[in-house]
């Protein structure tokens, strides 16, 4: 057996791991991670070896749980496994053709985000209504609370859970976007060191959101003066799209801040420091957002660089 082969066969040991680890403590961290090894073997091999290794995987971990477990549980980790090919092979395609990072993470991330979408659809016509699970799920959350917690909520308990089961869009984007993040930044270390040349994303410095954004955040933050409707569509609209927006606009801002010790041979400890102070201090990315809207809006790095 040659090294190649044998690289795959750990990449295959390495998705039956995985998968096996979802019905673990550790799937917190492993769930993410599902798409990497199938993503390497679907860029280093053809389509007939990817689908006898892949299919192989998958027989072994439904084998596995049907002996030491029960049935349903290998039918649910290969059920997910196949959940996530669809991106796998859009990423791995685009991967085989050298396509910039940027195409695969919005290629990828719309996939998945599609088929969330679809599922969702699916499970409401065949009488599965995930928005009232997602209801009832934090109710009991929340009564589980002590009363001293209990009585920090701002918000009345039905309106919080109202509200958080209408920000369902952005919990699903966000996990698109996550997982095609991680699975990118990963595989593509993996696949660089075994001889492909996956292009990377620019330096974080040149990052620039289109200038159509500031128009977009603009709009949304007047809107929300006047949308006082919590059951219309414009408000569910406006509390899934501003969060994004505002996101996006902090990155844009560190994005700057980066673009500033670089300009300025600086160290890095202003932009490093404000990734640090988004992570503890959430209110602060409104903040940043000003600040990366000034950046996208305004001739600024023109102007510092200018000699």
């Amino acid at each position: 057996m040659g090294k190649g082969s044998v690289r795959m066969l750990g990449w295959s040991i390495a998705t039956i791991i995985l998968l096996l680890s979802v019905i673990t403590p550790l799937s917190i961290i492993t769930f993410f991670l599902l798409m990497i090894p199938v993503v390497v073997q679907f860029v280093k091999l053809d389509t007939k070896r990817f689908l006898m290794y892949y299919g192989a995987s998958l027989a072994i971990v439904y084998i596995l749980t049907s002996v030491f477990l029960v049935g349903w549980a290998g039918v649910l980790l290969v059920s997910m496994s196949l959940f996530f090919l669809p991106p796998v092979i859009q990423m791995g395609n685009l991967y085989k053709k050298r396509s910039p990072a940027r195409t695969v993470l919005t290629v990828g991330t719309v996939t998945l985000l599609a088929e969330l979408l679809l599922s969702l659809v699916v499970s409401y016509l065949f009488g599965f209504n995930l928005i009232d699970k997602m209801k009832q799920f934090m109710t009991e959350s929340i009564n589980s609370l002590p009363d001293q917690l209990k009585g920090m909520v701002a918000l009345d308990q039905d309106v919080l859970v109202q509200l958080m089961s209408q920000m369902l869009p952005l919990y699903m984007i966000g996990f698109s976007l996550i997982v095609v993040v991680i699975t990118h930044w990963l595989s593509r270390k993996v696949l660089n060191r075994a001889g492909e040349s996956i292009p990377a994303f620019k330096p974080m410095r040149e990052w620039m959101l289109p200038r159509s954004f500031v128009w977009y955040y603009m709009i949304a933050l007047f809107m929300e003066f006047f949308v006082k409707d919590a059951n219309s569509i414009l408000f569910t609209l406006l509390i899934n799209l501003l969060p994004l927006l505002t996101a996006a606009f902090a990155i844009q801002a560190l994005a700057f801040l980066f673009f500033v010790v670089h300009t300025n041979r600086w160290n890095k400890v202003l932009p490093i420091g404000g990734i640090v102070l988004l992570l503890i201090f959430p209110p602060a990315y409104f903040i940043f957002s000003m600040l990366g809207v000034f950046d996208v809006a305004f001739p600024i790095r023109e102007r510092m660089t200018r000699k």
